[in-house]
């Protein structure tokens, strides 16, 4: 038995939706999160901006003792993968590789929507990895930046929401999608919402349910799981306003959040 914390990481409060996952998968393991929430957002910043931020969070993390990282945030998976996979020797777990595979499975008509940040659909993550498993697939990718900003103010369920995602998703219903991945850990809590714009018949994918599921196989076929089987631990640290992490962060995933550290990354 492994009884070392797992790391996840965020640009901010969306990678919340990753942990809840992680939490219902694995009670057993202790969790300490890390949300950069100082520098938010990470989806409209350089590549070379969005390695850097993350390598100064994975060393933070580091010294809590992890055992294995997961990146809750698709631009951060995105754009800064690889370079954690070689400086770091753990588990480093992202969020688009079991996003993409959930998506080519549930697939029948090969006509799949990505919605993100811009970040995230500019790179085309999500597009290579599903055209190595399905090259015939047609992939439609949408930027949606206001979503963020409509689930931190606990909007989803609104009109607002419910005209963004009309705007939003238009291209989408043009090209008779059977598969949507919802590629922004915020976007899970507008479920509803997009369901209701794209039809009972469009197949939603949670990257973030997929990646809790990968994380507990990858930790098993390490040996590194804690054979717990409840009362694990769950401790934040943010980079910026507790407060607001706690209040948007509690909504989020629908539990209170009692206490939340700030620390400073330059030390």
């Amino acid at each position: 038995m492994d009884n070392r914390p797992i790391g996840v990481f965020d640009s901010g409060i969306g990678g919340l939706t990753v942990l809840k996952e992680i939490v219902e998968q694995l009670p057993g393991e202790d969790i300490v999160y890390f949300g950069d929430t100082a520098r938010i957002p990470y989806g409209t910043r350089s590549k070379e901006t969005v390695v850097k931020y993350v390598m100064e969070s994975f060393n933070f993390l580091m010294k809590k003792n992890i055992k294995a990282i997961v990146i809750a945030c698709n631009t951060a998976s995105a754009l800064a993968m690889e370079e954690a996979q070689e400086k770091f020797n753990i588990p480093i777990i992202g969020v688009i590789e079991p996003g993409a595979k959930a998506a080519v499975a549930a697939t029948r008509n090969n006509t799949i929507g990505i919605i993100g940040t811009e970040g995230t659909i500019n790179s085309n993550s999500y597009q290579k990895y599903i055209r190595k498993q399905l090259p015939s697939a047609e992939i439609i990718g949408v930027a949606c930046p206001l979503f963020v900003q409509i689930v931190e103010e606990g909007w989803e369920n609104s009109d607002v929401a419910y005209l963004t995602a009309q705007k939003y998703l238009l291209e989408l219903k043009e090209h008779n999608i059977d598969t949507l991945v919802l590629g922004c850990t915020h976007y899970p809590a507008l479920r509803y919402t997009i369901t209701k714009v794209m039809g009972e018949k469009v197949k939603l994918v949670n990257p973030a349910y997929e990646t809790a599921k990968l994380t507990k196989n990858i930790l098993k076929e390490q040996g590194l799981l804690n054979e717990k089987i409840d009362g694990g631990i769950c401790k934040y640290y943010v980079s910026d306003d507790p407060e607001k992490f706690k209040r948007v962060g509690g909504n989020l995933i629908r539990r209170q959040i009692e206490s939340v550290e700030k620390v400073d990354l330059s030390e």
